[in-house]
């Protein structure tokens, strides 16, 4: 499937009126495996990319961003979003010169977010509905236009005022984003508060403990997610495996698990 019919099915599936999971792999094999499984989307995770690359979240650069998207782009036929945080402004050509780069790695979509982390606060909110209009103008301008989500930081950085994550993403479907997300809303009235404020495509993170996917579903939630939490799954996995070898080398280690044959099936199905 080429790039454009990418972008055009990733348009498509929010346009639907059913839901879709878009799960977010972390480097070419879990992005493969995932690709087996049968989802229509996929996504990059911030934080599980920089985890790959031996580094804390929000510290990955520009260019080891789009190498990545590059990467897990080629890796299968699936459209694939990219978590590009707050879209570099701060780098050279700001955030128009990371839409572009985006598209030329080969992203269906992309977000924009109004969480700082070097100044550990979340954005103004002209500010930020300023970049998305910017994220925006560049997505949508080229032949085959990239959808574009606006991020609310609000409620995985201790600000838990729905109101004010409903006046932001507002703000932001204003500044013309096609979908908008505010991460760790767990509570179902919430989300169907905005779900029915903002009249876009709604993405929601899901969380353990939180609404199932039929329940986001029913209150009319298009997109959902898992963010790092596959990546961190895996992770815990390895070292809970690994365990063993720091009492006992002789010990038995890494057990259960997909077989070799298994693992090489599912990866040449999902390429």
């Amino acid at each position: 499937m080429s790039v454009a019919d990418r972008r055009a099915r990733f348009r498509s599936l929010h346009a639907a009126e059913n839901l879709f999971v878009m799960p977010n792999p972390w480097d070419v094999g879990s992005a493969r495996l995932l690709a087996s499984r049968g989802f229509d989307a996929l996504a990059t995770t911030s934080a599980g990319l920089a985890w790959a690359l031996g580094k804390p979240d929000q510290s990955v650069s520009r260019d080891e961003l789009i190498a990545h998207v590059a990467d897990l782009a080629a890796a299968t036929p699936l459209p694939l979003n990219v978590d590009s945080e707050r879209c570099y402004p701060d780098d050279p050509g700001g955030v128009s010169e990371t839409v572009a780069l985006l598209a030329e790695a080969g992203a269906s979509g992309f977000s924009v977010e109004d969480y700082d982390p070097l100044a550990d606060q979340i954005d103004d909110v002209a500010a930020a509905a300023e970049r998305v209009a910017i994220a925006v103008e560049a997505a949508h301008e080229l032949p085959d236009p990239l959808v574009v989500t606006a991020r609310a930081e609000n409620h995985i950085r201790g600000v838990d005022d729905l109101d004010d994550t409903i006046a932001r993403l507002t703000a932001y479907r204003d500044a013309g984003a096609d979908v908008v997300y505010a991460p760790g809303l767990a509570d179902l009235a919430g989300i169907e508060a905005v779900v029915e404020a903002v009249g876009v495509p709604v993405n929601v993170l899901v969380l353990p403990g939180g609404p199932t996917v039929a329940e986001l579903g029913s209150v009319g939630v298009r997109r959902v997610s898992t963010g790092g939490s596959l990546a961190r799954s895996a992770y815990g996995a390895l070292l809970e495996a690994a365990r063993p070898l720091l009492s006992d080398p002789t010990a038995a280690y890494a057990p259960g698990g997909p077989t070799s044959d298994e693992l090489e099936a599912a990866l040449a199905a999902g390429a």
